[in-house]
């Protein structure tokens, strides 16, 4: 989550390495189905922290990582401040630094909540804005909120004919078919917890049901 601070990342990725976890791009775990100790960092929304905050560790350990940010929040339609929002410029530079991207919609809507012209949009729409601007429309998506609740087979199925060919969601046993699991790390894991969480035991976890 974007509300885990420098220092707490960098202990979360002491503790993973230390415990002999190995750092993998999240593509190599959607392709293998990952290995007993292989970890992937993913990053929702493309808020401008990631690059400020988090790029730098990570390019301290020579970790891959990967980002999911909205489309039309990154050309400028955005509620936030500025300086918020990661801008077409900061996500060439990390394309370029190495990272792998997916869309995260076209505004971040709850997909449960809304219609079919609105999802072929969020979707498709996204996939057109990022071609427009970086030149490659992403075959990766990350659902906004992530959980079972916030997706739909109508949704998935407009998913697939926008043309993307992952769809990464939230726990392990509770994400809806056809879908990645992720879990969510936030500024409330300490050590404890986190060990917890690399054991499974969040794997029917939700954050926000």
């Amino acid at each position: 989550m974007n509300d885990v601070t420098p220092s707490m990342f960098r202990s979360q990725i002491e503790l993973a390495l230390n415990k002999g976890y190995r750092f993998v791009p999240a593509s190599e775990i959607v392709r293998t189905g990952g290995g007993e100790k292989d970890l992937a960092i993913t990053f929702d929304d493309g808020l401008r922290s990631v690059l400020t905050n988090a790029v730098p560790i990570l390019e301290e350990y020579s970790l891959p990582w990967t980002f999911f940010p909205v489309s039309e929040w990154s050309d400028g339609r955005h509620p936030f401040g500025e300086d918020f929002v990661l801008t077409w410029q900061d996500i060439e530079a990390m394309l370029k630094s190495g990272a792998e991207m997916g869309s995260h919609s076209a505004t971040h809507p709850n997909f449960a909540q809304i219609g079919r012209d609105q999802m072929v949009d969020e979707l498709a729409g996204s996939r057109e804005l990022f071609s427009k601007r970086l030149g490659f429309a992403p075959e990766t998506f990350a659902i906004p909120f992530g959980q079972s609740g916030n997706w739909t087979a109508e949704a998935a199925n407009i998913a697939r004919e926008a043309g993307y060919t992952t769809i990464f969601a939230q726990a392990e046993e509770t994400r809806c078919e056809g879908t990645i699991a992720r879990t969510f790390v936030t500024k409330f894991d300490s050590d404890f917890i986190f060990n917890a969480l690399l054991k499974g035991k969040y794997d029917r976890w939700e954050e926000w049901f």
